[in-house]
């Protein structure tokens, strides 16, 4: 028989032999547990190089701002899928995590891509003027300037002020979130009101500073609510509100004709 080559799948992630296993060059047992924070480890996974103590101490900021923020859908829908299917905790996490969409969780990543965008076609520093420009022209576009407006926090957003904060004490104050801070405030000039810079834009132009892959942002804001939504469970499983939300619709509800219309 014909002999081939054995196959070879490189990585520099995780891998093990009989004596240990190594991740990211690393010894997993001596050199990573209990030395690695959490927040540092996810960094050097998505990046393959250990950040900085400034860049770990923005990013977990991140993660912070972005775990839990109270009854949002996401939270809601972990809550009710583990009452309907208790013994599936994944499922409760996995229904919680596939909410993060382009209303919550994912602003993170369109901000981000949005300010990058912006930033790659500008031809001049970051100032006042340029912001005005780019809300001009989304305006005249009929867009939305993603990050821009809060449902709750209309009069500030707080974790913006503190990220912004934070960025300038480590140096990672860069051109996405100057970018970002600008147009809070000309984005009046143009609108005619004032909207708040919320958290989940502040925390994608601050990812975009510092370097991390456009097409994973969306996916450090899940990673920090993964673990909102057990934190969630957790308190679902002390304090139980599931089935009274889903008492409060389903004994509520009011019958109606259907709507009709033809379909094919």
């Amino acid at each position: 028989m014909p002999e081939y080559p054995t196959a070879q799948y490189p990585t520099a992630l995780g891998a093990s032999s009989l004596e240990k296993i190594t991740l990211l060059g690393q010894d997993l047992a001596r050199d990573v547990m209990g030395e690695v924070g959490f927040g540092e480890l996810a960094f050097w996974l998505a990046t393959q190089r250990r950040p900085g103590k400034g860049e770990t101490r923005v990013f977990e900021a991140v993660l912070a701002a972005l775990a839990d923020h109270g009854f949002t859908p996401t939270a809601i829908v972990a809550r009710l899928t583990y009452l309907s299917a208790p013994d599936s905790i994944q499922g409760a996490l996995a229904a919680g995590l596939l909410g993060g969409g382009s209303r919550f969780l994912g602003v993170t990543e369109d901000c981000g891509r949005f300010l990058h965008d912006a930033l790659s076609t500008a031809d001049r520093p970051v100032d006042d003027e340029l912001a005005l420009e780019i809300v001009r022209a989304e305006r005249a576009a009929g867009r939305f300037i993603p990050g821009l407006g809060h449902h709750v926090h209309k009069n500030g957003d707080p974790r913006t002020a503190r990220l912004f904060e934070i960025a300038r004490e480590e140096g990672k104050f860069g051109p996405h979130l100057a970018l970002f801070e600008a147009i809070g405030r000309v984005h009046p000039q143009v609108l005619g009101k004032t909207l708040p810079l919320n958290g989940a834009g502040a925390c994608g132009a601050a990812l975009a500073d510092l370097g991390l892959p456009l097409e994973l942002l969306r996916g450090f804001a899940l990673l920090a609510r993964a673990a909102g939504l057990i934190g969630q469970l957790a308190e679902e499983l002390r304090t139980p509100v599931a089935n009274e939300i889903f008492l409060s619709v389903d004994l509520n509800n009011r019958p109606v004709p259907p709507a009709g219309g033809s379909h094919g």
